[in-house]
């Protein structure tokens, strides 16, 4: 597989948990360099779990996959930057003690910007995490992603829970830190506060890929990304 124009290859991806029907089914697509894609899908539909294998997360699947040209693991995780849907810092971890982390262990970390987040964000550099409101712990991990130079970005439902005030806050950091000309995978269900944001769109259904395509064709449909997400979810919003 070529890694040329493309950010994400994946070829007969397959992911089973103990005892459940395979999560990811056969799963092929391409996503190509330099876009903003939207993940989309019914709860139990396999974003996260995808999203976890191209972070070199999770190993054990069927499959072939390249990430910025290499497969997941220790080259790949130096150029992708991955926001998971929850807290993954050590409950006794200060804010400065993440950031000093990210400095020490990413080569494209920028501290002076991730510093400048801290106080964006009103963060106390010296709160521990674990007294810190889910929220506030949000905001550091995030701080952390988009203080990276990445090639690539995975990021999982960041809007998840985030009150409507704040949504519009977190996004626009989001779409103005993260490298220009570096690809940004964002699974979301907030299909109509992001439409306009995205540039290319990959729908999985059942551990499927129902839709991947760009946003010009989704356009020249007629149809709004909305419009093409029901036709192809149909009532299924979950998935057993």
């Amino acid at each position: 597989m070529s890694d040329v124009q493309y950010a994400i290859k994946v070829r007969n991806l397959s992911k089973s948990y103990v005892k459940g029907r395979p999560v990811l089914q056969d799963v092929s697509f391409d996503i190509p360099a330099g876009k903003i894609v939207g993940l989309l899908g019914p709860n139990g539909c396999g974003k996260t779990t995808l999203l976890k294998i191209l972070s070199g997360c999770i190993h054990d699947y069927k499959g072939q996959i390249l990430v910025n040209g290499a497969p997941p693991g220790i080259v790949s995780k130096s150029t992708t930057a991955f926001l998971p849907d929850t807290t993954y810092l050590s409950d006794y971890f200060r804010t400065i003690d993440a950031i000093d982390y990210f400095n020490d262990f990413f080569y494209d970390f920028d501290r002076v910007k991730a510093m400048e987040f801290v106080q964006r964000f009103n963060l106390d550099p010296k709160q521990k995490i674990k007294t810190m409101s889910k929220g506030m712990q949000e905001k550091v991990q995030l701080l952390l992603i988009m203080s990276r130079k990445a090639q690539l970005y995975l990021l999982d439902e960041p809007l998840g829970g985030v009150d409507p005030a704040a949504r519009e806050s977190i996004l626009n950091v989001i779409m103005d830190n993260y490298a220009q000309k570096s690809t940004l995978l964002l699974s979301t269900h907030m299909v109509n506060d992001l439409e306009a944001s995205f540039n290319h769109v990959l729908i999985l259904g059942h551990g499927r890929v129902l839709v991947n395509t760009s946003m010009d064709n989704v356009k020249r449909s007629g149809n709004s990304l909305e419009e093409v997400f029901k036709e192809v979810i149909g009532n299924d919003w979950e998935v057993d």
